[in-house]
């Protein structure tokens, strides 16, 4: 397993990545937010305790994407998460 991360390494050291492997590499990051992030808010269970409990997250995850494209702000956006889902919460 070291060895399929270490390789790679020595055997790239020095050279230029072509720019549509480079390009190709900067969306690894997103996709792979992306995949933790669906994988939390769509889970096969998440409407068995009821309608609310589980659309919660999903109303939350819709305000702070808002926030998010709106303010550009990783703080403002992970408070509005933070703030909204607590104040679904008490509902």
């Amino acid at each position: 397993m070291l060895l399929c991360r270490v390789v790679p390494l020595f055997a790239l050291k020095g050279r230029n990545l072509p720019e549509g492997v480079e390009r190709a590499l900067g969306f690894i990051p997103p996709a792979a937010f992306a995949a933790l992030v669906a994988n939390d808010l769509l889970t096969p269970g998440m409407f068995d305790a009821g309608l609310w409990p589980g659309a919660a997250p999903l109303v939350a995850a819709v305000a702070v994407a808002l926030v998010g494209f709106k303010s550009k702000s990783l703080l403002w956006s992970a408070l509005t998460g933070v703030v909204v889902y607590g104040l679904l919460m008490l509902i």
